[in-house]
């Protein structure tokens, strides 16, 4: 018995020496980060509690502000910024647990906190009343705002928006299986290797011709960024909540709706239910298009944001 348990002992070891050996990776340097993922339009916003939020203000007039997914950073909007700035200021925010914002210091990944952060930093910047727009994550944080401050939006925009009842994954990627895990996602925190990043984002995505290189490696970097794999785990044990169909159905805040029809992680049915749910919305779904509406078919999606917003 004793030789059986010496045994086994000796290959958990060698299991996780293989692991680490195959995918450790340490956090990346902030200040190196920060140097490479900036542009000319970041700022960081100081919302108090030793949290300041990577923002990006660009562009011309009033426009939306874009809401990110999990594991995801502001850099995921950049191609509607290129085809909106010229006609609307564009705000991207890191969201806490992101990007080159990094970990909330009160370890809080709440809806609360989500909505609460973001208010803080949209007051502080001084923008009293705009459209919100969220993809996956992004969108659950966008309509609990809506319903936490209704008075402070023109319109909302959900983008593949995660939140509906019932709204299960034909396939759930691997990377979020593995942060859903206990015990899994803690060794995650350390064990981080590019490959698993690059068939996470892959198994989100239809059009795969959007996927290269720099996009991989900046999912994969920004989630080296000290704090946010702890973040990620934190989030992943976090229960959120679920769409309201009463809240939402007391909503008047005019609400586009954009989904891809292939999304296999949160299906054209759950567009189908905001559509039905939320008073007056417009529901517009894109054939042979996953996750990342915005990123996947940009001039479509761009172009159909536009004129909604004028006809508004």
């Amino acid at each position: 018995m004793k030789r059986v348990l010496k045994g086994l002992a000796l290959l958990v070891i060698l299991a996780v020496a293989l692991l680490f050996a195959w995918g450790y990776a340490p956090d990346g340097d902030a200040a190196s980060l920060r140097a490479k993922y900036m542009n000319a339009a970041s700022r960081f916003v100081d919302v108090g509690g030793g949290l300041a939020m990577h923002v990006r203000n660009e562009g011309k007039r009033d426009g939306p502000v874009l809401l990110h997914g999990s594991n995801s950073s502001l850099h995921t909007w950049e191609p509607w910024a290129e085809r909106l700035g010229g006609t609307y200021r564009i705000i991207n925010v890191d969201q806490i647990g992101h990007g080159l914002t990094g970990p909330n210091p009160a370890a809080d990944y709440s809806s609360a906190a989500f909505v609460g952060t973001l208010d803080k930093a949209l007051t502080r910047m001084g923008v009293a009343r705009f459209a919100l727009a969220g993809n996956s994550m992004g969108g659950w944080v966008a309509w609990n705002y809506a319903l936490a401050h209704p008075d402070k939006l023109s319109a909302l925009i959900l983008v593949d928006a995660s939140g509906p009842p019932d709204a299960e994954p034909t396939a759930l990627p691997i990377g979020f299986r593995i942060a859903r895990t206990p015990g899994i996602n803690r060794l995650a925190r350390v064990i981080t290797p590019r490959g698993l990043v690059e068939r996470s984002v892959r198994q989100s995505v239809s059009n795969q011709a959007v996927i290269d290189d720099a996009m991989i490696d900046r999912y994969h970097e920004l989630l080296l960024y000290p704090g946010n794999r702890d973040a990620t785990a934190r989030r992943g044990a976090t229960a959120r909540n679920v769409a309201d169909p009463d809240a939402l159905g007391r909503l008047r805040v005019p609400t586009l709706i954009l989904w891809g029809a292939e999304d296999k992680l949160i299906p054209v049915s759950a567009g189908r239910w905001f559509a039905r749910t939320i008073p007056g919305s417009r529901l517009i779904v894109y054939p042979g298009i996953g996750h990342l509406s915005m990123e996947e078919a940009p001039d479509r999606s761009a172009a159909d944001v536009a004129a909604w917003l004028r006809s508004i």
